[in-house]
Protein backbone atom coordinates (compact mmCIF):
# COMPACT_ATOMS: atom_id res chain seq x y z
CA UNK A 1 0.00 0.00 0.00
CA UNK A 2 1.66 3.38 -1.19
CA UNK A 3 0.57 6.42 0.91
CA UNK A 4 0.38 9.66 -0.74
CA UNK A 5 -1.49 13.19 0.09
CA UNK A 6 -4.40 14.73 -1.69
CA UNK A 7 -5.01 18.29 -0.90
CA UNK A 8 -3.30 17.21 2.70
CA UNK A 9 -5.27 14.53 3.12
CA UNK A 10 -3.05 11.30 3.86
CA UNK A 11 -4.65 8.46 1.41
CA UNK A 12 -3.82 4.87 0.81
CA UNK A 13 -3.41 3.17 -2.94
CA UNK A 14 -2.26 -0.02 -4.20
CA UNK A 15 0.89 0.29 -6.68
CA UNK A 16 -0.32 1.20 -10.35
CA UNK A 17 -3.54 2.88 -9.24
CA UNK A 18 -4.20 6.16 -10.91
CA UNK A 19 -4.74 9.34 -9.19
CA UNK A 20 -7.71 9.70 -10.52
CA UNK A 21 -8.41 5.97 -9.17
CA UNK A 22 -6.86 6.86 -5.56
CA UNK A 23 -8.68 10.11 -5.47
CA UNK A 24 -12.31 8.62 -6.44
CA UNK A 25 -12.14 5.83 -3.74
CA UNK A 26 -11.52 7.97 -1.17
CA UNK A 27 -14.72 10.37 -2.31
CA UNK A 28 -12.69 12.80 -3.61
CA UNK A 29 -14.38 14.10 -6.32
CA UNK A 30 -12.14 15.18 -9.95
CA UNK A 31 -14.39 15.82 -12.83
CA UNK A 32 -13.72 13.68 -15.99
CA UNK A 33 -15.85 13.42 -19.16
CA UNK A 34 -13.38 11.20 -21.36
CA UNK A 35 -12.62 8.80 -19.09
CA UNK A 36 -14.34 5.22 -18.50
CA UNK A 37 -13.47 2.46 -16.05
CA UNK A 38 -13.72 -0.06 -18.31
CA UNK A 39 -11.04 1.74 -21.10
CA UNK A 40 -7.62 2.37 -21.00
CA UNK A 41 -7.15 6.03 -20.03
CA UNK A 42 -6.45 8.52 -22.82
CA UNK A 43 -6.28 12.38 -21.13
CA UNK A 44 -8.34 13.44 -23.99
CA UNK A 45 -10.57 16.33 -22.32
CA UNK A 46 -7.42 17.05 -19.92
CA UNK A 47 -10.43 18.50 -17.35
CA UNK A 48 -8.86 15.69 -14.62
CA UNK A 49 -6.20 18.53 -13.68
CA UNK A 50 -4.58 18.30 -10.90
CA UNK A 51 -1.86 20.42 -9.09
CA UNK A 52 1.40 17.99 -8.19
CA UNK A 53 4.05 19.15 -6.11
CA UNK A 54 8.01 18.21 -7.93
CA UNK A 55 11.08 18.34 -6.13
CA UNK A 56 11.86 21.98 -5.78
CA UNK A 57 8.48 22.88 -4.00
CA UNK A 58 6.69 24.29 -6.71
CA UNK A 59 3.46 22.80 -8.53
CA UNK A 60 2.52 21.42 -12.06
CA UNK A 61 -0.70 20.63 -13.59
CA UNK A 62 -0.72 16.62 -14.65
CA UNK A 63 -3.41 14.69 -15.92
CA UNK A 64 -4.81 12.94 -12.85
CA UNK A 65 -6.44 9.52 -15.30
CA UNK A 66 -2.51 8.92 -16.75
CA UNK A 67 -0.92 9.78 -13.84
CA UNK A 68 0.31 6.66 -11.16
CA UNK A 69 0.80 7.11 -7.55
CA UNK A 70 4.02 7.12 -5.87
CA UNK A 71 4.67 7.22 -2.28
CA UNK A 72 4.85 10.72 -0.26
CA UNK A 73 3.24 12.47 -3.57
CA UNK A 74 1.56 15.64 -2.56
CA UNK A 75 -1.36 16.80 -4.91
CA UNK A 76 -4.44 19.00 -5.05
CA UNK A 77 -7.99 19.00 -6.88
CA UNK A 78 -8.57 22.57 -6.23
CA UNK A 79 -6.65 25.94 -6.46
CA UNK A 80 -5.52 28.40 -8.76
CA UNK A 81 -3.83 26.86 -11.21
CA UNK A 82 -6.10 23.44 -11.13
CA UNK A 83 -8.79 26.01 -12.24
CA UNK A 84 -7.26 28.00 -14.89
CA UNK A 85 -6.03 24.60 -16.17
CA UNK A 86 -9.87 23.19 -16.64
CA UNK A 87 -11.01 26.27 -17.39
CA UNK A 88 -8.68 26.57 -20.65
CA UNK A 89 -9.68 22.71 -21.27
CA UNK A 90 -13.72 23.21 -20.64
CA UNK A 91 -13.21 26.42 -23.54
CA UNK A 92 -11.54 24.23 -25.93
CA UNK A 93 -14.38 21.85 -25.52
CA UNK A 94 -17.19 24.26 -25.41
CA UNK A 95 -16.05 25.28 -28.90
CA UNK A 96 -16.07 21.87 -30.43
CA UNK A 97 -19.41 21.10 -28.88
CA UNK A 98 -21.48 24.28 -28.28
CA UNK A 99 -24.71 22.95 -27.48
CA UNK A 100 -23.57 20.34 -25.40
CA UNK A 101 -25.28 20.84 -21.79
CA UNK A 102 -23.35 18.07 -20.20
CA UNK A 103 -20.34 20.32 -20.93
CA UNK A 104 -22.12 23.22 -19.44
CA UNK A 105 -23.51 21.71 -16.56
CA UNK A 106 -19.80 20.47 -15.55
CA UNK A 107 -18.34 23.88 -16.04
CA UNK A 108 -21.50 25.28 -13.61
CA UNK A 109 -20.28 22.87 -10.95
CA UNK A 110 -16.79 23.90 -11.16
CA UNK A 111 -17.59 27.76 -10.81
CA UNK A 112 -16.55 28.47 -14.38
CA UNK A 113 -18.26 30.34 -17.09
CA UNK A 114 -18.15 29.48 -20.48
CA UNK A 115 -19.31 32.08 -23.01
CA UNK A 116 -23.48 31.83 -23.79
CA UNK A 117 -24.67 28.84 -26.09
CA UNK A 118 -25.18 30.18 -30.01
CA UNK A 119 -29.28 30.26 -30.38
CA UNK A 120 -28.95 30.24 -34.24
CA UNK A 121 -29.15 34.20 -34.83
CA UNK A 122 -26.66 35.56 -37.02
CA UNK A 123 -27.89 39.16 -35.86
CA UNK A 124 -28.43 40.05 -39.58
CA UNK A 125 -31.30 42.33 -38.35
CA UNK A 126 -33.66 41.09 -41.93
CA UNK A 127 -36.39 39.98 -39.46
CA UNK A 128 -36.71 43.44 -37.50
CA UNK A 129 -36.25 45.23 -40.95
CA UNK A 130 -39.16 43.09 -42.87
CA UNK A 131 -41.19 43.67 -39.74
CA UNK A 132 -40.84 47.24 -40.09
CA UNK A 133 -40.39 48.31 -43.33
CA UNK A 134 -42.91 45.42 -45.50
CA UNK A 135 -45.21 44.85 -42.62
CA UNK A 136 -45.25 47.66 -40.65
CA UNK A 137 -45.43 46.47 -36.98
CA UNK A 138 -42.31 47.17 -35.80
CA UNK A 139 -42.94 43.81 -33.84
CA UNK A 140 -39.45 42.79 -33.81
CA UNK A 141 -36.42 44.64 -32.04
CA UNK A 142 -32.67 44.89 -31.02
CA UNK A 143 -31.39 44.94 -27.10
CA UNK A 144 -28.30 44.46 -25.34
CA UNK A 145 -29.02 42.35 -22.48
CA UNK A 146 -26.05 41.29 -20.19
CA UNK A 147 -23.22 42.18 -23.14
CA UNK A 148 -25.43 40.59 -25.89
CA UNK A 149 -27.43 42.06 -28.76
CA UNK A 150 -30.88 39.92 -28.48
CA UNK A 151 -33.66 40.11 -31.06
CA UNK A 152 -36.71 40.30 -29.01
CA UNK A 153 -40.42 40.27 -30.01
CA UNK A 154 -43.27 42.38 -28.90
CA UNK A 155 -45.87 40.12 -28.47
CA UNK A 156 -48.96 43.01 -28.66
CA UNK A 157 -47.46 43.87 -32.03
CA UNK A 158 -47.34 40.50 -33.86
CA UNK A 159 -49.95 39.57 -35.85
CA UNK A 160 -48.28 36.51 -36.78
CA UNK A 161 -47.70 36.23 -40.21
CA UNK A 162 -44.62 34.23 -40.44
CA UNK A 163 -42.50 37.12 -42.76
CA UNK A 164 -39.48 37.10 -39.88
CA UNK A 165 -39.38 33.06 -39.76
CA UNK A 166 -39.79 32.92 -43.91
CA UNK A 167 -36.63 35.90 -44.67
CA UNK A 168 -34.39 34.44 -41.27
CA UNK A 169 -31.06 33.19 -43.53
CA UNK A 170 -30.87 30.60 -40.28
CA UNK A 171 -34.15 29.10 -39.32
CA UNK A 172 -33.47 31.09 -35.89
CA UNK A 173 -37.38 31.99 -35.99
CA UNK A 174 -39.91 29.28 -36.73
CA UNK A 175 -43.56 28.84 -37.40
CA UNK A 176 -45.22 26.03 -36.30
CA UNK A 177 -49.47 25.67 -37.41
CA UNK A 178 -51.30 22.87 -35.02
CA UNK A 179 -54.81 23.16 -34.65
CA UNK A 180 -55.79 25.59 -36.09
CA UNK A 181 -52.98 27.89 -33.81
CA UNK A 182 -50.03 29.46 -35.69
CA UNK A 183 -47.19 29.81 -33.04
CA UNK A 184 -44.15 31.65 -34.07
CA UNK A 185 -40.79 30.96 -31.31
CA UNK A 186 -37.52 32.67 -31.39
CA UNK A 187 -34.30 30.99 -29.54
CA UNK A 188 -37.06 28.06 -28.87
CA UNK A 189 -39.41 30.85 -26.98
CA UNK A 190 -42.67 30.81 -28.18
CA UNK A 191 -43.42 34.68 -28.24
CA UNK A 192 -47.02 34.70 -30.61
CA UNK A 193 -49.97 32.20 -30.84
CA UNK A 194 -52.54 33.53 -32.94
CA UNK A 195 -56.12 31.76 -33.98
CA UNK A 196 -55.89 31.16 -38.47
CA UNK A 197 -59.38 31.65 -40.02
CA UNK A 198 -60.38 29.33 -42.76
CA UNK A 199 -59.88 29.34 -46.45
CA UNK A 200 -63.63 29.75 -47.67
CA UNK A 201 -62.73 28.03 -51.08
CA UNK A 202 -60.69 25.27 -49.85
CA UNK A 203 -61.37 25.10 -46.21
CA UNK A 204 -57.96 25.08 -45.05
CA UNK A 205 -55.96 27.45 -42.08
CA UNK A 206 -54.19 30.21 -44.42
CA UNK A 207 -53.95 33.20 -42.14
CA UNK A 208 -53.82 34.90 -38.31
CA UNK A 209 -56.82 37.09 -37.66
CA UNK A 210 -54.69 39.74 -37.06
CA UNK A 211 -53.39 39.89 -40.11
CA UNK A 212 -56.36 39.32 -42.52
CA UNK A 213 -57.60 42.87 -40.23
CA UNK A 214 -53.92 44.24 -41.49
CA UNK A 215 -54.89 43.82 -44.85
CA UNK A 216 -57.98 45.22 -44.67
CA UNK A 217 -57.38 48.53 -43.30
CA UNK A 218 -54.60 48.72 -45.87
CA UNK A 219 -57.04 48.19 -48.68
CA UNK A 220 -59.80 50.06 -46.79
CA UNK A 221 -59.13 53.62 -49.20
CA UNK A 222 -59.62 51.30 -52.52
CA UNK A 223 -62.82 51.40 -53.88
CA UNK A 224 -65.04 48.33 -52.26
CA UNK A 225 -66.53 46.90 -55.74
CA UNK A 226 -66.13 43.20 -55.22
CA UNK A 227 -67.89 41.06 -52.83
CA UNK A 228 -65.37 40.37 -49.98
CA UNK A 229 -64.13 36.21 -49.69
CA UNK A 230 -61.55 35.11 -47.64
CA UNK A 231 -59.12 32.76 -49.73
CA UNK A 232 -55.93 31.47 -49.38
CA UNK A 233 -53.19 32.45 -52.02
CA UNK A 234 -53.76 29.08 -53.77
CA UNK A 235 -57.48 29.70 -54.13
CA UNK A 236 -57.43 33.32 -54.68
CA UNK A 237 -55.23 32.78 -57.63
CA UNK A 238 -57.29 29.58 -58.99
CA UNK A 239 -60.85 31.74 -58.89
CA UNK A 240 -58.49 34.63 -60.79
CA UNK A 241 -57.14 32.50 -63.52
CA UNK A 242 -60.83 30.90 -64.20
CA UNK A 243 -62.06 34.76 -64.55
CA UNK A 244 -59.67 35.99 -66.64
CA UNK A 245 -60.25 33.03 -68.74
CA UNK A 246 -63.53 33.38 -68.88
CA UNK A 247 -63.53 37.31 -69.76
CA UNK A 248 -61.55 36.25 -73.09
CA UNK A 249 -63.94 33.67 -74.28
CA UNK A 250 -66.33 35.38 -76.91
CA UNK A 251 -69.84 35.71 -75.25
CA UNK A 252 -71.90 32.70 -75.96
CA UNK A 253 -74.57 33.02 -78.88
CA UNK A 254 -78.18 32.47 -78.01
CA UNK A 255 -79.42 29.18 -79.51
CA UNK A 256 -82.72 28.11 -81.38
CA UNK A 257 -84.77 24.84 -80.00
CA UNK A 258 -87.00 24.98 -82.40
CA UNK A 259 -86.71 22.45 -85.44
CA UNK A 260 -86.30 24.03 -88.42
CA UNK A 261 -89.57 23.66 -90.70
Amino acid sequence: MITLYINDQAVGAEPETTVLQAARSHGITVPTLCHHPALKPSGSCKICAVAVEKVTGDRTIMLSCLLKVKPGMRLWTQGAEVRQARTRALLKLIAMAPMSERIRHLAEKEGIELPPAPDGCIRCRLCIRVCKEVIGQEALRMEKIDGRQLVLPDPDRCIGCGTCANICPTQAITVVEDGGMRTVSIRDIAFGRHPLQRCQGCGKYYATEKQIRLMEARTAPHPQVKEHHSYCANCAKLFSDRLQVMEKQPPRQPTNNKRQQ
